[in-house]
């Protein structure tokens, strides 16, 4: 995807009744499955805030163009070139690792706090970044063809993008399970674990507009916003896909309730024996999967249950700035997406055999003088 290219993102105003606008942000890099580049952080961000200081546009509608997605994460690649610069090699841009970290998370963060009525349309594969943009929203949309994961199991890294904080708020231990496991799921599944708002068919996107702009009285924005949603799913009557995570909720705050992590991946590792296709997958991509990032993600949510919001995003921007500086992140990346041979040589082979160390250093920063997003602002009351 081409960082200069300004296609991809477009930002329209659709006007609304009683002289209001919608303001309408289209992630453009259909091919890409919509990856978010830093380019298209730093021109969506403004927006958004621009937006949300209006008082005539009084709701924002995020959504990814093409049918298979809305976002499926970041443009990893290019973070990949930049990690080797940084190392030393090749011609990538040493800097792009960790201004599209910082900036991403400062976008999501934006948000999160929005005072205008938000909708993320999260039609097809909502992975990684594109997570972190539809959790921050207002009315979290979800259709039949959701597909959501935070996969950064297999790449080295942690799940980011504020999941300390979405992570944690899950029915029992799912967060800490599907961030170990990166396992994929559904529209219903998201519901049942508070990752969605309201289930729509995918083809109702159109109406979704046309009901927004046939409201006349905006007095009250987010009553007009949830009244359309609420009519639209009643009148479809479309009902969402079965929940596998709450069929399987017993199963695994059982897999997860144990005293160390090695134990918590024995007890996963042990479903694959299990004659179900969804936790079998689960299994098979936490044992092939980066153990450094199932370290991480335990002390992740472990340490992350009390934080605000303010403070998740800092601490992920320590724990992404360390992950940039440790192997296993470009190592996941290469084996994936570069020479694409599946065969990741991780720093250690098991949880046993890390550090206690190695992971203390992923939660220091390592630069110096004041955090790179300490002027965010506190979150509302």
């Amino acid at each position: 995807m081409a960082d200069d290219n300004a296609d991809t993102l477009l930002l329209e105003e659709i006007p609304l009744g009683d002289g209001k606008r919608l303001g309408r942000a289209t992630l453009n890099a259909p091919k890409a499955l919509n990856s978010l580049s830093l380019d298209m952080i730093r021109r969506l961000t403004p927006q958004l805030r621009d937006w949300d200081a209006d008082p005539d546009v009084v709701c924002i509608l995020l959504e990814g163009a093409g049918e298979k997605a809305f976002c499926a994460g970041g443009d990893i690649v290019r973070i990949y070139h930049g990690m080797r610069a940084m190392a030393g090699e090749g011609d990538g841009d040493a800097d792009y690792p960790d201004a599209f970290f910082t900036d991403e998370y400062r976008l999501d963060y934006t948000i999160h706090c929005l005072a205008t009525p938000t909708i993320a349309w999260g039609d097809g594969i909502v992975m990684g970044g594109g997570m972190g943009i539809l959790q921050g929203a207002s009315y979290r949309v979800v259709t039949e063809n959701t597909r959501m994961a935070m996969p950064e199991i297999g790449i080295g890294l942690f799940p980011d993008v504020g999941a300390t904080w979405f992570l944690n708020r899950m029915p029992g231990r799912t967060g800490l399970f599907l961030g170990l496991t990166g396992a994929q799921i559904n529209a219903g599944d998201a519901l049942f674990c508070n990752l969605a708002d309201r289930f729509l068919p995918a083809e109702s996107g159109d109406d979704l507009i046309e009901r927004l702009a046939a409201a006349a009285d905006w007095t009250e924005p987010h009553r007009v916003v949830d009244g359309v949603l609420r009519r639209l799913a009643h009148e479809s009557g479309a009902q969402p896909p079965h929940s596998t995570v709450r069929q399987h909720l017993d199963t695994i705050n059982e897999a997860t309730d144990a005293a160390t992590l090695s134990e918590i991946v024995a007890a996963i590792r042990a479903l694959e024996s299990r004659d179900d296709k969804w936790l079998t997958r689960a299994a098979k991509t936490l044992d092939g999967g980066c153990p450094t990032t199932a370290a991480l993600v335990h002390e992740q949510i472990r340490r992350g249950a009390h934080l605000s919001l303010k403070q998740c995003f800092m601490r992920e921007l320590k724990m992404a700035a360390q992950c940039i500086r440790h192997p296993d992140f470009a190592e996941g990346i290469r084996a994936l997406l570069i020479d694409k041979d599946g065969k990741p040589a991780w720093r250690y082979q098991s949880v046993a055999e890390i550090p206690e160390d190695y992971i203390e250093a992923h939660f220091e920063a390592p630069w110096d003088g004041e955090h790179p997003l300490a002027d965010l602002p506190a979150e509302q009351p």
